[in-house]
């Protein structure tokens, strides 16, 4: 059974960070192309960044260039944002994807207060 959960949200005051983790089971997790994607309230879901099956970090968002990083092992079978310098407008529901097959964790919460 494929699995994927998210983990690690929560509530931080501005510029503060936090690390998201991707748990993921019931397939080949080294052979996949992940992503992460983020769906702030009223608003559609959108892209934050993927990251290749061999650790290469693409179409990073460029609203979080600079202040978020995406990184993966493959040996855990986990998939890691790591946020920096958090803002308002991050607050959002955070997902991470199987980018091939479209599959979804059910997300984690990050809120940011100013």
């Amino acid at each position: 059974q494929v699995r994927l959960v998210e983990s690690g949200g929560g509530s931080v005051q501005a510029g503060g960070s936090l690390r998201l983790s991707c748990t993921a089971s019931g397939f080949n997790f080294g052979l996949e192309r992940m992503s992460w994607y983020r769906q702030a309230p009223g608003k559609e879901r959108e892209l934050v960044g993927g990251i290749t099956s061999g650790g290469v970090e693409i179409d990073l968002q460029d609203s979080v260039k600079g202040r978020f990083t995406i990184s993966r092992d493959n040996v855990k079978s986990e998939m890691y944002l790591q946020m920096y310098d958090l803002q308002p407008e991050d607050t959002a529901e955070y997902f991470c994807q199987i980018e091939r097959w479209k599959f979804w964790g059910r997300g984690t919460q990050v809120t940011v207060s100013s």
